[in-house]
């Protein structure tokens, strides 16, 4: 192993001839530094651009999470995706918080992490995917919604699409300010989802959802996917057995892979 510093410490871990990175990105937009891990096309050649997936982890997790469900080597490898988890932060919901001043994930993700992606690799920029489990799935939609134009398209596992129901749960009173809130209906419509279903639309794309009908959100993503078909929104929803764990995540993923990589082809 050898290790590389850069200007935000980059470690680098090359198994032979497939590479994996881990960046350690400070920003003004975050309390903290967030830490990286990239998984690079085994044989991957310097002039070679790739499609991008990125992959969220799921509320109290962190940029190690897939990697504990899923070997993202293999994965990369596999459908020749350069996959890349950054670190959630256990609870920002992928957010820019209205009320933590340095908790604004959202600009951190688009203005400090997609340019160190796009400058570091080759990615094929009209070919860029985004998907997550719980907290990630939410997460993932919701920066679809917002930046459908850097996004060829995305999904969730297991996501906490409505956020309605579920304000004193997952850090969501905190980092939504809920407290200082006049209408927590209001701003908790603005930060779904499902509240944005009109964003979804305009995008124009296709988006893959998958829930285990064991999961306590499963009536959440059925009801959104169904919205979804009445708004003409293009989503292959997929259900199974399965509950909201690694088990259930593992297995599903591979659709997202598979669904995502019939977009490239």
């Amino acid at each position: 192993m050898r290790t590389i510093f850069f200007t935000f410490l980059f470690s680098v871990l090359y198994l032979g001839l497939s590479a994996q990175e881990q960046l350690v990105l400070k920003s003004n937009f975050l309390n903290q530094p967030d830490t990286v891990w990239v998984f690079i096309p085994e044989n991957s050649g310097e002039e070679e651009d790739f499609p991008l997936l990125y992959l969220l982890h799921g509320w109290s997790g962190n940029y190690q999470q897939w990697n504990n469900i899923i070997d993202c080597q293999t994965y990369a490898d596999q459908y020749g995706f350069i996959i890349v988890c950054p670190d959630g932060l256990y609870d920002s919901w992928y957010i820019d918080s209205p009320v933590e001043t340095e908790n604004k994930y959202e600009q951190f993700f688009m203005q400090d992490l997609v340019p160190a992606i796009s400058k570091k690799f080759n990615v094929s920029s009209d070919e860029v995917f985004i998907t997550g489990l719980s907290m990630g799935g939410h997460g993932a939609l919701f920066l679809f919604e917002k930046y459908p134009a850097y996004f060829k398209s995305a999904g969730s596992l297991s996501g906490l699409l409505d956020l309605s129901d579920w304000g004193n749960h997952y850090g969501i009173s905190r980092v939504f300010g809920l407290e200082e809130s006049k209408n927590n209906e209001k701003l908790l419509a603005k930060y779904s989802v499902a509240g944005n279903l009109n964003q979804l639309k305009k995008a124009d794309k296709k988006i893959i959802v998958s829930c285990g009908t064991e999961d306590p959100f499963y009536e959440i993503n059925l009801i959104f996917s169904a919205d979804c078909a009445k708004n003409n929104i293009d989503v292959q929803f997929i259900k199974s057995n399965g509950g909201h764990d690694g088990s259930y995540w593992k297995s599903a993923v591979v659709d997202h892979f598979r669904f995502f990589k019939q977009l490239t082809e």
